[in-house]
């Protein structure tokens, strides 16, 4: 016996949940599946103190409404044969075959070295904001945020929500290209509106363009950080660094399923079609995984992929708010395109893979990402390269190599035995 339903969707932040409720309310049956202990993804993460926005309940509320939708929480994927994939949760393995499957694996961070960013307190721009709606204490904290993107005005203003006090914005991009950017959103009206509110919020926030940490200070953990804007040098003392240059897809499951990658920067993106079928047959992939385009996009392209994998009409209006989207994704990408001096910050005793304690200086004579893996074990620990290989992709030494189950430790039960369980257990149907 193998669990089967109609449609599997990977992923239960705003794509996914546009995917399984297009889908279900064309009768098909529907398993969702997310990793974390409750649904919304990262976007949507639930608040200890200040809860989810409307539109996440709203949509929350619709799929946990619908008989069609099973939901399994805290589940991975950890290797996939044809027609079937092999999940985990805490306490089992089990096979669940599919009709149809939509990737909506979301995006990470991507984390760029220099020297001290190991030092307890440092952290990511969204993993600081994931950590503080946690309830990761923050009040009364010095908080500092630097890298790139609109991520960083997020991550303050939930900061700030959780009573820190931030003590300044540091964007790598410069002046103009910020000027431009902010100029542009007209053409995105709800865009314009979030960015207004997030500035109005954070008005008494330095925000500083042009401006990168170049390194962070501490004994037992962070203090301070040095900070390079334009040709000044200073320090600004903090208790909580938190830096990132933006967002990632995540392609792993894709790549391990064959489906056709396109570049994105210096990393890959899965290429998909008009109505995002990808290049595998009856694979569908939405959001961020086809790069990087924030809530709206994820949504819209999430309702078109759960349309097409139901086999039901996509309306032309959903194929031009998509393409909308898309734009607003492309100005992103041309006004915070890294600058050089940003992957020139580590120097040859900057730690690179922090599982297995590796330096850039001991990649660096390695010709690809699979030479220095095989020479100093680098991308070998928990992560398996998500955070390093991403990180040495950026700074010019190669892709990140193939994807290979398992996609997550497993336990060897799950890969030897598995227990095959029934998803009715969860919600009302099985096969």
């Amino acid at each position: 016996m193998v669990d089967t339903c109609d449609i599997v969707v990977v992923g239960a932040g705003p794509a996914g949940l546009a995917a399984a409720e297009a889908a279900a309310s064309h009768g098909k049956r529907v398993v969702l599946i997310d990793n974390q202990p409750r649904v919304g993804g990262q976007v949507w993460r639930h608040d200890v103190l200040h809860g989810q926005p409307r539109v996440a309940t709203d949509a929350i509320r619709a799929i946990a409404g619908n008989a069609n939708i099973a939901c399994l929480e805290g589940t991975q994927v950890v290797a996939v044969e044809p027609g079937r994939l092999l999940l985990q949760d805490a306490q089992r393995g089990f096979h669940l075959a599919y009709g149809a499957l939509v990737l909506a694996t979301g995006a990470r961070e991507l984390l760029l070295p220099f020297p001290g960013w190991t030092l307890p307190g440092v952290t990511g721009a969204g993993g600081l904001q994931a950590l503080a709606k946690q309830g990761w204490p923050l009040r009364g904290k010095r908080v500092l945020i630097a890298g790139s993107g609109p991520l960083l005005l997020a991550a303050a203003a939930t900061a700030q929500r959780h009573g820190a006090h931030v003590v300044g914005i540091h964007e790598q991009a410069g002046a103009s290209d910020v000027h431009r950017f902010a100029a542009g959103l007209w053409r995105w009206p709800g865009k314009l509106a979030q960015a207004a509110r997030l500035r109005l919020e954070l008005a008494r926030v330095p925000y500083r363009t042009g401006s990168i940490v170049t390194g962070a200070e501490g004994e037992h953990g962070v203090s301070g950080a040095r900070i390079r804007g334009g040709q000044r040098d200073e320090r600004i003392e903090c208790d909580l660094l938190a830096v990132g240059y933006g967002l990632l897809p995540q392609v792993e499951l894709a790549q391990l399923l064959g489906c056709a990658l396109e570049p994105e920067g210096a990393h890959a993106r899965v290429q998909v079609g008009p109505w995002q079928a990808t290049s595998q047959p009856r694979v569908f992939a939405a959001g961020e995984a086809c790069g990087i385009g924030g809530l709206d996009c994820a949504r819209v392209e999430g309702r078109i992929a759960g349309l097409a994998a139901a086999g039901a009409d996509v309306p032309p209006t959903l194929l031009h708010r998509r393409d909308r989207a898309r734009a607003f994704a492309a100005s992103l990408r041309e006004h915070f395109a890294l600058r050089d001096d940003v992957r020139g910050l580590a120097n040859d005793d900057t730690t690179i893979c922090r599982c297995e304690d590796v330096t850039l200086g001991a990649v660096r004579p390695h010709a690809d990402a699979r030479e220095a893996k095989l020479a100093t074990r680098c991308g070998m620990g928990a992560c398996q390269g998500r955070i390093c290989g991403s990180a040495l992709a950026e700074l010019g030494h190669g892709p990140r190599g193939g994807m290979r189950p398992p996609l997550f430790p497993t336990r060897l039960a799950t890969l030897g035995e598995p227990v095959l369980s029934s998803v009715s257990d969860t919600r009302g149907y099985t096969s």
